[in-house]
């Protein structure tokens, strides 16, 4: 990580900004600790350039679901189970729910989309999206660049590695289901 840094420099923080536009809690998280244990990562342009990253996705989504309404997932495996959890979450908590659902396991990526379905504001939820992704890019480069603090560099080289052993075996382990999942029946067209 630290060597993308150090190879690519300013551009570094425009593909974590990129990164952050999709999701990103890993990456920032290895970026931060690696600018800890490096001096190579500045902190502060770190969490400016995935806040405006998490920012730009997640208005990206609010305004795909709000354009296009639930037409928007229904492409996507899994996602409208998702979206009406979003939905009822929002409806239950409100402005709550729009600060903290970056936080939330299962919700994030369809969570903007939600708020576009349910006619939020644009300008309301473009102030609180703003705000909530400040939180989540100070918390999560806050929490890479003390766990080496806390963990020292060796004990964070064995925690990443072993997160990294962990995802790799649950990638393995969606595409063994993927691959044992039975075959879609066949679509007949009616004439």
């Amino acid at each position: 990580m630290a060597e993308l840094w150090a190879d690519w420099g300013a551009l570094a923080y425009l593909a974590a900004a990129g990164w952050a536009f999709f999701e990103g809690e890993t990456f920032v998280l290895l970026a931060a600790a690696a600018g800890r244990a490096t001096a190579l990562i500045d902190p502060w342009l770190l969490m400016f350039s995935v806040w405006i990253g998490s920012f730009l996705g997640d208005q990206l989504w609010f305004t795909l679901g709000r354009k296009y309404g639930t037409r928007a997932v229904r492409k996507i495996p899994g996602a409208e189970r998702k979206m009406a959890s979003a939905i009822a979450f929002l409806e239950r908590y409100g402005v709550l729910f729009v600060l903290t659902f970056r936080f939330v396991y299962g919700v994030r990526n369809v969570a903007s989309a939600a708020c576009g379905v349910a006619r939020m504001p644009w300008l309301r939820f473009a102030c609180l999206n703003f705000i909530a992704a400040g939180l989540w890019a100070s918390a999560f480069v806050s929490a890479g660049w003390y766990i080496v603090g806390w963990l020292g560099e060796k004990g964070t080289i064995y925690a990443l590695g072993s997160i990294g052993v962990v995802v790799v075996l649950y990638l393995g382990f969606k595409l063994v289901q993927y691959w044992r999942r039975p075959p879609a029946p066949p679509v007949t067209e009616e004439t």
